[in-house]
């Protein structure tokens, strides 16, 4: 099979994409507390997150460490860190000192619940919203003019169309773009080997495969390389802000996956730490209209839509979702079906060779 296997390196040569890219986000704010007096303390979060968020938290730790400020005069720092959202998942397991983990997909929490404790299992009951302050879907970026002619999923399985994605082992928006295509295949047919071949047939059209979501992001738009990129909306307008409107288009297909990127304390870390006071307003903070509005300006779907602008929300037209979780299970099925070892991915590898 073309393409599975190979991990491309992330090119990061783009001085635009130097800007955005780094490995390590940091944002503080310091603004005048509610009392006369001088804050005198100050404490520092990690929040833990996954490849396409670099921009996003930028703006929400900033807005959190000036709300923080202003209701107690205490000083936080924010910092954040970004990779493929299963690599992410893999430090915290392996003992970075996560306040809080803002990961692309709920099995990437689940796993280190199940393997550290660290997380309580039933994590997802602690916030609001099962732990989603705003949700995405897939889109289509393509060349400007849609030369190929996408327009749904089945036209990523046509003989001259090359897909770019990345590697569902390691990345969030790998396994989204997977269980999207899954899922747009068995809703056509109920039938579980027509689903899966068609899954495969896309990945034997997958030139490349980057560990995460942003180094697919710079192969298809700074490379040059594919036809189409399965991506989350916001990704998507990313490119039209870094590289110009006018070598790319956005296709919105009529139906696409219900994405989710949960948020979850990192409870074990926080106790040690002496930083659950702040950690666990930083989450709530997320669930603010003030947070809410920022998510909608970064092109994710928020969860109160009244509070995002109206101009944001006209950017993200209303498409027909499905959850993956209603065709397959819970996420622990999920997880082990698709992207364990040995499971359809690795199957649908092996095929391919």
């Amino acid at each position: 099979m073309t393409g599975i296997g190979q991990i491309g390196r992330t090119s990061l040569r783009s001085a635009k994409f130097l800007r955005s890219a780094g490995l390590l986000a940091f944002a503080a704010a310091v603004v005048a507390g509610p009392f006369s007096a001088p804050a005198r303390a100050e404490s520092a979060l990690l929040n833990v997150s996954y490849d396409p968020t670099r921009e996003l938290y930028r703006d929400i730790n900033a807005a959190f460490a000036e709300d923080w400020k202003a209701k107690t005069g205490e000083v936080v720092t924010v910092r954040a860190s970004h990779g493929g959202s299963g690599a992410q998942a893999r430090t915290v397991i392996d003992g970075v000192d996560a306040d809080v983990v803002t990961l692309g997909i709920p099995s990437d929490i689940d796993a280190i619940a199940r393997l550290t404790k660290k997380i309580p299992a039933d994590w997802r009951e602690k916030q609001p919203n099962q732990g989603l302050p705003y949700t995405s879907t897939v889109v289509f970026l393509v060349r400007k003019g849609n030369p190929k002619g996408v327009k749904d999923w089945d036209d990523l399985v046509k003989p001259d169309v090359k897909v770019i994605t990345p590697n569902p082992k390691t990345s969030a928006g790998g396994r989204w773009n997977f269980l999207a295509a899954w899922g747009y295949a068995y809703n056509k047919d109920k039938d579980t080997e027509k689903a899966n071949a068609f899954v495969g047939q896309i990945y034997k059209q997958v030139p490349v495969l980057d560990t995460g979501a942003r180094g697919s992001t710079i192969t298809f738009a700074q490379r040059g390389l594919g036809d189409v990129l399965p991506t989350w909306e916001n990704e998507a307008y990313l490119v039209f802000e870094e590289f110009g409107r006018d070598k790319f288009d956005v296709v919105v297909p009529p139906t696409s996956i219900y994405a989710e990127p949960p948020v979850a304390l990192v409870d074990a870390n926080v106790d040690r730490k002496g930083t659950r006071k702040q950690a666990e307003a930083y989450l709530a903070f997320l669930y603010t209209d003030k947070a809410q509005a920022i998510f909608a300006k970064h092109h994710y779907r928020p969860l109160k839509r009244a509070a995002a602008a109206p101009a944001d929300l006209a950017l993200l037209p209303d498409v027909k979702l499905f959850k993956i979780e209603d065709l397959q299970g819970s996420w622990d099925e999920i997880q082990k079906k698709n992207f364990d070892n040995g499971g359809l991915f690795d199957q649908l590898s092996r095929a391919g060779r």
